[in-house]
């Protein structure tokens, strides 16, 4: 690659989303209480750090910047926009939740800085969704010594279920081992007697989604294992690797910007293998907008629908089709809370994972403590939008237990076959799931009875 079109391409690949409004607020009452009331008539109180009786303020670090942007920086504004909605249809028992979500640029040097400062300065009552597995895993053990729920990290590392070392640390979205063995097992049923290449960040994230590949795929149909850094968009060596190995299908663990710098210097040097890409490197639409940008910076044009046509994926959130009723539901709150952003995956992984937050504060009861929080979720809590149950209990901290294959087309993931659910163990074995989806309720807020 030319260095004059590499350097644009860095540019592109880091380029930034627009800041997004943090909401704002000013930090509530650390006023702690010892006893807390579920009655239905107690009066509202000032239970622990930032929960006042009218507020219930949570905290955010989010990669609003920088390599991970791209897709990613649309979550907390979609959590933000559910919580504006029951906030304004009554809120948790009568409270409402302030969100607060700092950029960290996807850079754990910032994040560890970033979350101090929610709970040391501003009294944040919980953590909530800090994404990004490198860059949680530097606040995780500080959250866990000052005792502050950090409650559905946007990361699917089985790191997160360590409920002896990390009690207060709970996962949401399919961890990436089990998400690994879906994956594996769908190419080695399609694909046998294939050239199987692995192209993934070479952190947890990654390396636990190429643990699950390998407990599924025969070793011998392995040919090639290219990693990235998510600091260096120079693909290109890995890429030839992959082609010089013969590689004929790929199966990546990537962030969006990394699937599409896949996709895009595999065209340049030739090389077509089947792409069969992890759930959050693998949004149509995130990544059509990327791989024709990317291209632009590069001096071309492409048609970044079409380029995703054939993709194969995993979901473990309903596909986004207006006879769903989880995506009417997110469709009115988008148009009327935040009609600017896309309305794709990332925008209703956001809101979905909102929905579950608000579900675990209703469970914790009126006038909750930390650990009222924690209990609730350990209880176990409804699907909501999930396709599959979540496993939470004291033992297992981990979030939804399974997905469904999908592929791409059109800018659309179509399910292929039945929802899949499985555990991170070797042999756990991979079993179609019986039960249902979940209907949206009406309100579009989950019953404080459930």
């Amino acid at each position: 690659m030319k260095k004059s079109q590499r350097l644009r391409w860095q540019a592109a690949a880091i380029m930034t989303s627009a800041l997004l409004g943090v909401a704002a607020c000013s930090s509530s009452s650390s006023t702690t209480s010892s006893s807390t009331s579920s009655s239905s008539s107690a009066a509202l109180t000032a239970s622990a750090p930032g929960i006042t009786p009218t507020t219930i303020t949570i905290g955010s670090h989010q990669p609003l910047t920088g390599p991970a942007a791209p897709g990613y920086s649309e979550i907390a504004p979609a959590s933000n926009a559910y919580f504006q909605y029951v906030n304004a249809n009554g809120g948790v028992y009568g409270r409402k939740i302030v969100y607060k979500y700092l950029d960290d640029g996807y850079d754990p040097t910032k994040t560890a800085s970033i979350v101090r400062q929610l709970v040391l300065q501003d009294n944040v009552y919980a953590i909530f969704n800090g994404l990004g597995t490198p860059t949680h895993l530097a606040a995780v053990s500080f959250l866990n010594s000052e005792k502050v729920p950090d409650v559905f990290v946007a990361s699917g590392c089985d790191c997160w279920n360590a409920p002896s070392t990390y009690p207060e640390t709970f996962g949401w979205q399919l961890d990436y081992i089990s998400e690994g063995k879906i994956l594996g097992q769908y190419v080695a049923q399609h694909f046998k007697g294939k050239k199987i290449g692995f192209f993934y960040q070479n952190d947890e994230f990654g390396q636990d989604g190429v643990k699950g590949l390998l407990d599924e795929i025969p070793a011998n149909m392995v040919v090639s294992k290219q990693s990235y850094v998510p600091t260096n968009v120079n693909v290109g060596p890995a890429v030839a690797a992959l082609r010089a190995s013969g590689a004929q299908v790929v199966v990546s663990f990537s962030i969006p910007a990394f699937t599409a710098l896949l996709k895009l210097t595999s065209l340049k040097l030739g090389f077509s293998p089947t792409l069969v890409v992890s759930d959050v490197g693998s949004d149509p639409i995130t990544l059509s907008g990327l791989l024709e940008a990317f291209a632009k910076q590069g001096g071309a044009t492409v048609n970044g629908n079409q380029l995703t046509n054939g993709m194969i994926t995993d979901a473990y959130l309903p596909a986004l089709s207006t006879s769903d009723s989880w995506y009417v539901l997110f469709k009115k709150i988008h148009d009327q809370y935040e009609p600017k952003a896309p309305l794709d995956g990332n925008f209703f992984y956001g809101m979905s994972v909102a929905y579950s937050f608000v579900q675990a504060m209703f469970k914790a009861g009126r006038n909750p403590t930390r650990a009222d929080l924690i209990t609730a979720i350990q209880g176990g809590l409804p699907q909501g939008p999930m396709v599959a149950p979540f496993a939470y209990s004291s033992a297992n901290h981990l979030g939804v237990t399974g997905a469904y294959m999908g592929i791409v087309q059109n800018g659309v993931i179509v399910q292929q076959g039945s929802v899949l659910t499985t555990d991170t163990t070797a042999t756990g074995p991979i079993t179609t799931y019986s039960g249902s989806e979940e209907q949206a309720p009406a309100s579009g807020i989950p019953s404080a009875s459930s």
